[in-house]
């Protein structure tokens, strides 16, 4: 199994044999099973029974997100991970690093994904992650469930953009994740037929400093690894950068290709090659 971050995670309803295998089949990097928002109450238990009947044979890596801290159904959702075949565990509703603690009391060292935007008072932990005691990998962020917590209309301005609540809420995890050494990774891009809007933000996204995007259709998972895979121009101008460095170790600035690189090029480049990898 890679060690790499992965690049797409894509959820798929746990209650769903049909869905499920699609998910199965996809060249997502990480299917995320889900027994939260997309699975309706009275299927919660069939689902789990599903995910408990299921084997790995190679594919996208496993993860299940379970319900909520100290709701009703999280501590039956933990009796999935007998199976050695789900890797981690993703957590939402998460309001601060204690609930990543809190979650890992009884989950050991199974890696944990924190989504990290979806209440009001989730916005004003997210420096709270920076624990090296956590088994914490990945922090994403969510915009649906936030707008309703807020009581918003829309999560859009009138130009159909993000509304600067929910900018912020995507910032503060980007820098809440990095701070904590962890994997950033983009929300959902929500309409799965515009692969044109999907592209651009997926990019856009890498740009900022994400490494990874959610996903809720298969048909997003070539654009989405797409925007998070270097490509061979990328990692050729990185390459030159450490080799600049090696040849002029006490070098502050170097010209590569024309054009002035410091040290903080040198840590982007040494950070582009590690993914490319």
């Amino acid at each position: 199994m890679s060690d790499a971050a992965p690049r797409s995670w894509l959820f798929v309803p746990a209650d769903s044999e049909k869905k499920i295998a699609k998910a199965v089949a996809s060249d997502a990097d990480a299917i995320i099973f889900d027994l939260e928002d997309s699975v309706a109450l009275g299927n919660k238990q069939a689902a789990r029974d599903l995910l408990k009947s299921l084997k790995r044979d190679g594919g996208p890596r496993w993860w299940v997100r379970i319900n909520p801290l100290r709701t009703d159904h999280h501590k039956k959702d933990l009796e999935v991970f007998a199976s050695a075949d789900f890797e981690g565990v993703v957590l939402p509703k998460a309001e601060s690093g204690a609930d990543v603690i809190e979650l890992s009391h009884t989950t050991g060292h199974l890696p944990i994904h924190a989504i990290v935007t979806e209440t009001a008072a989730s916005l004003f932990g997210l420096l709270s992650y920076r624990d090296a005691k956590a088994p914490l990998v990945a922090m994403c962020w969510g915009a649906e469930d936030l707008s309703a917590a807020l009581g918003a209309a829309s999560k859009y301005d009138a130009d159909g953009n993000l509304s600067f609540t929910y900018r912020l809420a995507r910032s503060l995890t980007l820098a809440g994740a990095v701070a904590a050494g962890v994997q950033p990774v983009d929300g959902v891009f929500a309409d799965f037929r515009d692969e044109a809007g999907l592209t651009a933000e997926a990019r856009a996204a890498a740009r900022e400093g994400f490494t990874g995007k959610l996903a809720i259709h298969p048909d997003q998972i070539a654009p989405i690894n797409a925007a998070f895979t270097p490509s061979a121009d990328d990692i050729a101008h990185a390459q030159k950068i450490v080799a600049a460095f090696e040849a002029d170790p006490a070098a502050g600035v170097l010209s590569v290709d024309g054009r002035m690189v410091d040290r903080p090029h040198l840590t982007q480049a040494m950070a582009l090659l590690a993914r490319a990898s």
